[in-house]
């Protein structure tokens, strides 16, 4: 646990503090490197009880500690602590430099900079002194960084993404249920309850998310959620540093980071940038008055993103929806304050190197300030030119969504870093296009023109596209239980363009039956609790049409796995034609002299082809000779039929059929 308090206003720690510490170490109650991050008062200060400033009792540092080499060489640390802005701050280390002390509003707040150009790793000595002459001493950790940490490369096209959400995923761990200190304790009975999925419930079954054929893991939010009640779901962030101690702890999501690595599969983290608890220190004890939006009086965003894009908004406007709560539970931070900025920032570079993700995804993206958004993505891409990052703009219209992501076409000079952004508008698309009728511009040409817009995008297949997640209606439920537009669905987003994310359960056919809550579409995972009686992972208990649905799901990741090559390339589609609807996945060639792209002609080709009418539909697949290109055989997945590349194919109804072509 990071955030352990050192209480030097007791002469007992004072006395035992050297084996006290040596014992929590030895306990694994904090990893030894990071016992250094807070601050160790000399005996000397301590034994004179009758100082003024004796209020430095507990402090903390944020961040707990740093690491040498980065491409941004200061650092900004939060010292938190009665009284601490009274200190003055200096170092006395030859390769660190004390760039400048700030103090904001509250006297308890104290930021200061340091420059770690020159550092090497190790600790450094940062001395507090008080007006009366008194000082205390932090140890602070620079430590080295991992290998290859900037070049890391994130999740990508060839990937396939498995969203958790970890309550209700399975419980490893019961003995972390329910926590002192925390009043939202395990009730599994209620649907916005706590019920017991933890960290090590995703650990124990990491064989079956790869064997799924999964290579990513998004959770939602692990950091702690001290709330009294509907904790469960993390988006209410009470410390930022700080696993969940209900879901385990640093140490524990580094084991995860480390054991998911061991089965080929990267860690992706949910952060959230834009709001906090209500349970959050700087609720009760801002580091300035603006630290908040509204001055942390609730006022509702009006949800109106339009305003940010729309060339007629008055400011009124964008401020309401910029910095409005999105409910009284969840303060709104104001990013234009610098300093909190710089947090967020430290923040999320903090967690990919202590955690070695591939990956985030950042929550309510376009709910934060933009200009802050623009710094936290340029800084993250400069410190990490490979990692990946998705931000979450729900939005059905594929101008405002494109409007995000680096390198895209824009009304305006804004800059962004985003690499990639949530594809709420295709997910509108596919639900419409599978379950309404078919007409000249209704049914799948829902699909064909919203793909047809791709030309907003920096870069279309680094979209993460979805049939559903934590916040909507489960697929199953969408299509009305109809197993084959299931299928139709899921076989879409596991061929088609961008990078597929799939909600857990969904390979079973979990839905939410007459009900939109939330706690019902995030329900548990069977077989992720010792009593259950039906179990996904072993297949125990489960219908002849969830296991094979769960069949379906791995036979369609294999293609990632058998062809990344195929899916980082090319798509191309054919319009939709009497309810037929195809298109072909196709590896390329990139000369990197000057970027020109071809397709690879030896390279097998995925022929994917959706037949949405009630009936067999019968297909000359001499259609598709351009994107077949004189391959000669076609093999077809379900079933490993082989069939001649120029025949006619009989399609049965309402069927996705995939090929692959050699």
């Amino acid at each position: 646990m990071l955030h352990f308090r050192f209480n030097i206003s007791r002469i007992w720690l004072a006395v035992k503090a050297p084996s006290f510490i040596r014992h929590l170490v030895s306990r694994s109650f904090v990893p030894a490197p990071l016992v250094t991050s807070r601050l160790v008062s000399s005996v000397a200060a301590i034994a004179s009880l009758s100082f003024s400033y004796a209020a430095l009792a507990d402090i903390d540092v944020y961040p707990p500690n740093w690491w040498v080499g980065m491409e941004k060489s200061n650092v900004e640390l939060m010292l938190h602590g009665d009284g601490v802005a009274n200190y003055s701050a200096s170092t006395d280390s030859s390769d660190v430099t004390l760039v400048d002390t700030t103090r904001l509003d509250s006297e308890n707040y104290l930021f200061v900079t340091l420059n770690t150009k020159s550092a090497e790793a190790g600790n450094i000595n940062i001395s507090l002194s008080a007006p009366d002459g008194t000082s205390q001493e932090i140890k602070y950790a620079l430590n080295a960084r991992n290998p290859n940490s900037q070049s890391r490369v994130g999740f990508g096209p060839k990937d396939a993404i498995y969203l958790i959400a970890p309550d209700r995923f399975a419980n490893g761990d019961e003995t972390n249920d329910s926590v002192d200190g925390y009043k939202d304790s395990l009730n599994r009975t209620n649907k916005g309850g706590r019920h017991g999925g933890d960290i090590q419930g995703i650990i124990d079954n990491l064989d079956y998310i790869a064997e799924m054929g999964f290579t990513q893991i998004w959770s939602m939010p692990l950091l702690e959620n001290a709330m009294d009640a509907y904790s469960y779901h993390g988006y209410s962030t009470t410390d930022y540093y700080k696993i969940d101690p209900r879901y385990g702890s640093n140490a524990q999501y580094q084991e995860l980071s480390e054991k998911a690595a061991e089965h080929g599969v990267g860690l992706i983290m949910d952060m959230v940038l834009n709001h906090i608890g209500s349970g959050h220190p700087w609720v009760e004890d801002k580091p300035s008055d603006d630290w908040l939006n509204n001055k942390g009086v609730f006022v509702g965003t009006t949800h109106k993103r339009y305003s940010l894009h729309d060339p007629h908004a008055i400011q009124s406007d964008i401020d309401a929806f910029s910095d409005g709560w999105f409910v009284p539970s969840m303060p709104d931070l104001n990013q234009r304050n610098p300093h909190l900025a710089n947090y967020l920032i430290q923040n999320a570079v903090w967690w990919v190197e202590f955690a070695n993700l591939s990956g985030i995804r950042v929550d309510t993206y376009s709910y934060s300030d933009k200009d802050f958004l623009s710094a936290w993505t340029t800084r993250l891409m400069e410190e990490y030119p490979n990692l990946n990052i998705v931000g979450e703009e729900w939005s059905v219209n594929p101008a405002i969504t494109a409007y995000w992501q680096a390198g895209s076409h824009r009304h305006d000079d804004y800059v962004s870093a985003l690499p990639s952004v949530m594809d709420f508008a295709l997910q509108n698309a596919v639900a419409e296009g599978l379950t309404s009728k078919e007409g000249w511009n209704t049914g799948l040409t829902s699909i064909y023109e919203t793909l047809a817009t791709d030309f907003l995008y920096g870069e279309p297949n680094n979209l993460v596209i979805f049939a559903d997640n934590h916040d909507m209606s489960r697929v199953y439920s969408q299509v009305d239980e109809d197993i084959n537009r299931w299928d139709m669905t899921m076989t879409f987003y596991l061929t088609s363009r961008g990078i597929p994310q799939v909600f857990y359960g969904t390979e079973i056919l979990m839905s939410n039956p007459n009900t939109e809550d939330h706690g019902i579409i995030r329900s548990d995972f069977p077989g992720g609790w010792s009593s259950d009686a039906k179990n996904a992972f072993t297949g125990e208990g489960l219908t002849d049409k969830e296991r094979w649905a769960q069949s379906r799901i791995k036979q369609l990741l294999s293609l990632r796995q058998d062809y990344p090559a195929v899916f980082e390339g090319s798509f191309k589609h054919y319009a939709p034609v009497d309810g037929v609807y195809a298109y072909a996945r196709q590896a390329i060639d990139v000369n990197k002299d000057n970027h020109d792209k071809h397709v690879k002609s030896k390279s097998p080709v995925i022929l994917v082809i959706l037949n949405k009418n009630d009936k067999a539909s019968t297909v000359n697949m001499n259609k598709y000779k351009v994107v077949i290109d004189g391959r000669k055989n076609m093999i077809r997945l379900k079933d490993d039929k082989i069939f001649a590349a120029s025949q006619s194919v009989t399609l049965a109804p309402m069927s996705a059929n995939v090929f692959i072509v050699k």
